[in-house]
């Protein structure tokens, strides 16, 4: 059986609840919650000069980021990855991870996770607190 797309579902990234609670600006768009999709999920985030994405890591789920302006470190597994526009990167499943603008601009990337966790809410483990505790722990996407 072959899977076909039977209608087009398109997220605008203004219209997505920020999601602050780790850091920087991380928006969700494409998720089960927004567009029903049941293999992953992805979205942009946004990043000023010395802000940060805390430590964590994903159980079930490779994530795959490209960064498309300034410039980010990405530190998987205590080895730290410049990044910068045009690089792409691939953090394996269950790799400690932080992510970091280490420029004098905002930084800006487009990431995707794969395959979905169980739940949403066993798809992250934090390994540094979170920046924000008080804010909810997000599901997989919202719109505003």
């Amino acid at each position: 059986m072959t899977n076909q797309i039977t209608r087009t579902v398109r997220i605008n990234a203004d219209d997505v609840q920020p999601n602050t609670r780790r850091g920087g600006d991380i928006r969700t768009t494409l998720s089960p919650r927004t567009t029903g999709c049941t293999s992953g999920f992805g979205g942009v985030l946004t990043l000023a000069p010395g802000d940060f994405v805390t430590a964590h890591y994903h159980p079930y789920s490779e994530e795959f980021l490209h960064v498309f302006a300034g410039e980010l470190e990405m530190t998987m597994d205590g080895t730290a990855v410049p990044l910068g526009p045009g690089d792409s990167l691939l953090v394996p499943i269950g790799v400690v991870h932080r992510l970091v603008n280490t420029g004098t601009e905002e930084a800006r990337a487009a990431f995707h996770l794969s395959p979905l966790a169980p739940r949403p809410e066993l798809g992250h483990v934090d390994t540094e607190e979170p920046l924000q505790p008080q804010q909810p722990h997000p599901q997989v996407g919202g719109l505003k």
